[in-house]
């Protein structure tokens, strides 16, 4: 008992002594890439990280069976700036109108997501499986309609409706 007191007491003086930071691990060379490539502009005061408990179990109480199938179009923020990629979307949604056929050519010509090789088609998901402000577009606005731009931390968005089943 007394050894480990002794200790406790010997640990907690070096700690003192060296301060607080002395027994941190030194920082990664990956957290220093990590922070070196965080682009210039973020939406860190968009409220858009996924769900959390409260609000997914919400959406899935009022979304209960429902499923949705939508093709997004996707302006990454080192793409575009916010204002210029809305400014893009309002003129693309225009020219697209709620054609399915030139969404989707346009979700291949100008999407920066992995999905516009498939003309922007994310497959079918239920709710609370996308972030908050993409889920609410796709479980409570019109199918069948371009919806957007729509802000979330991984940019703009043109979403069309595909289908939602469970209604």
């Amino acid at each position: 008992m007394r050894s480990m007191n002794f200790s406790f007491i010997f640990f907690y003086a070096i700690t003192l002594l060296l301060g607080a930071n002395a027994f941190t691990a030194p920082p990664s060379p990956s957290s220093r890439f990590m922070t070196a490539n965080i682009p210039a502009f973020t939406r860190a005061q968009l409220d858009t990280r996924r769900h959390n408990a409260i609000d997914s179990f919400n959406s899935i109480m009022k979304n209960w069976g429902k499923k949705a199938n939508a093709a997004h179009i996707l302006i990454k923020p080192r793409t575009l700036p916010e204002a210029e990629a809305k400014d893009f979307l309002f003129k693309l949604k225009e020219e697209i109108g709620n054609d399915p056929v030139k969404f989707a050519a346009a979700a291949k010509e100008h999407s920066s997501c992995p999905s516009a090789a498939n003309g922007g088609n994310l497959g079918e998901f239920g709710p609370a499986q996308m972030v908050k402000n993409f889920d609410k577009v796709c479980f409570d606005e019109e199918v069948g309609v371009v919806h957007g731009p729509v802000s979330t931390q991984f940019g703009e968005h043109l979403i069309y409706i595909i289908s939602r089943t469970g209604e």
